[in-house]
């Protein structure tokens, strides 16, 4: 089963709808690098809605971005980003909505941490 997203790009008058793969667990499972590996992807979607030629493996900082966990009108809850580029969403998910914004907000803090140390300690 594929994850459902939409996605506003600024500027547009509409929203698009996309997949992105699914993951192997039930969202209560997942690892860090399942929730990065959803983030990146999601990223990798809005990228390509805006620039269908861009290249789907190309590297993806988790960063530059704002992100929610939100309760979805039917149960279960969505991720989503909003960058300069517009906006995507991805769900819903059956799980917690604090459980996933802990989940999340553990891989960003990783991934500042790797930032900080490649940069010397000084991210700019």
């Amino acid at each position: 089963m594929e994850i459902q997203l939409d996605i506003w790009l600024r500027g547009d008058n509409h929203a698009t709808t996309g997949v992105i793969p699914a993951v192997d667990r039930e969202p209560r499972a997942w690892t860090d690098a399942d929730v990065s590996g959803i983030l990146t992807d999601m990223l990798r979607a809005i990228e390509r809605a805006k620039h269908p030629a861009a290249d789907h493996d190309r590297p993806v900082a988790l960063r530059g971005f704002s992100w929610i966990v939100n309760p979805f009108e039917t149960g279960g809850v969505v991720i989503a980003l909003e960058l300069s580029l517009g906006a995507v969403v991805a769900g819903p998910f059956d799980i917690a909505e604090q459980v996933l914004t802990t989940k999340i907000q553990r891989v960003m803090d990783a991934e500042r941490t790797v930032l900080l140390n490649q940069a010397g300690g000084t991210v700019h």
